[in-house]
């Protein structure tokens, strides 16, 4: 192919839902925008508990409400598009909104991955050393955590970026996928993409591999830590301020682990754009979710605030 067939791509199309009848494609839609209107809507009520909530004032609920505008944050790049090509399938997105668009959703994604980490080191100050936990874990403790976790979601992604869309992309312009991700773009490159399988198999492990790690890492110590507590009831309070983070941590990393540290050559389409529709609007569902109905703070938090308000209505 020649060099100026290659690089008069100016837009891309998804192939996404396409191979769905019309019926199937309005009942996805409903589905889909009714559990991103349910996710975008408990982060935004978790957020403004935890800001109006002097008790939820601390380092854990800080990080929680950080997670909560993130997830947003990443559903907004992703769900947004998708809900409107159901609608109104083969609707162009230039190569300038894909790479818009990817370029957000690894920042917020990579963020995500490592404001859980920074969550279960929270945790493990919090359970292991508590006498210093206040000076450690401090305001501007916490404020540089959550920065330094922004910052490397934003240097990652830009370096994906630069590495992707540095590539000629060929005339099959359809991407195999209902979003711009970095594997998809790689398929249509027309020159060899070996250096950038190798650049995105290392971010995925630095993204993945080492949060899960740190995290279990930190359970380890706290599980220690929890066993040599002598009171039954003691063990158990004091696991369950653990136990919502641990299990959105399984969730969030077990599905992005599946998708991105899978082999190549085990890759299946169809399989990935399933996991992948787990991954990107199911999982942040699950977060809000599971925060509320599992935390009893939260709830206690969102019982007063629902009783002020009922009582200056």
């Amino acid at each position: 192919m020649s060099k100026s067939n290659s690089t008069a791509m100016t837009e891309f199309l998804f192939e996404g839902f396409s191979s769905f009848g019309w019926q199937y494609r309005l009942t996805f839609f409903v589905v889909f925008l009714t559990l991103y209107l349910l996710t975008f809507t408990g982060n935004i009520i978790i957020v403004t508990i935890i800001c109006l909530d002097h008790h939820l004032h601390t380092p854990m609920y800080f990080f929680l409400s950080m997670l909560s505008i993130s997830e947003n944050c990443y559903t907004v790049a992703i769900i947004p598009r998708m809900l409107s090509d159901l609608l109104s399938l083969h609707q162009p997105i230039s190569i300038q909104g894909c790479a818009t668009q990817l370029f957000f959703y690894l920042t917020f994604g990579i963020n995500n991955c490592f404001l859980l980490m920074i969550m279960g080191y929270d945790r493990y100050m919090a359970i292991c050393n508590p006498l210093r936990y206040s000076v450690i874990m401090s305001k501007e403790a916490c404020i540089q955590l959550v920065s330094g976790s922004l910052v490397i979601g934003l240097g990652i992604a830009t370096v994906q970026l630069t590495s992707v869309f540095g590539l000629p992309f060929c005339n099959a312009f359809v991407i195999s996928h209902f979003f711009c991700d970095v594997r998809p773009l790689l398929k249509l490159a027309c020159t060899d993409t070996m250096v950038n399988e190798i650049i995105n198999f290392v971010v995925s492990v630095c993204v993945l591999v080492l949060p899960m790690g740190l995290v279990f890492i930190s359970y380890v110590l706290i599980i220690s830590t929890i066993l040599k507590i002598a009171s039954a009831e003691g063990r158990k309070k004091t696991f369950a301020t653990c136990a919502s983070h641990l299990t959105v941590v399984v969730i969030h990393y077990g599905c992005a682990s599946i998708i991105y540290l899978k082999p190549k050559s085990q890759s299946s389409l169809g399989q990935d754009r399933l996991i992948s529709v787990t991954y990107t609007v199911i999982t942040p569902l699950l977060n809000p979710v599971i925060y509320s109905l599992r935390n009893k703070e939260v709830k206690d938090a969102l019982c007063r605030a629902m009783g002020r308000k009922l009582l200056f209505s």
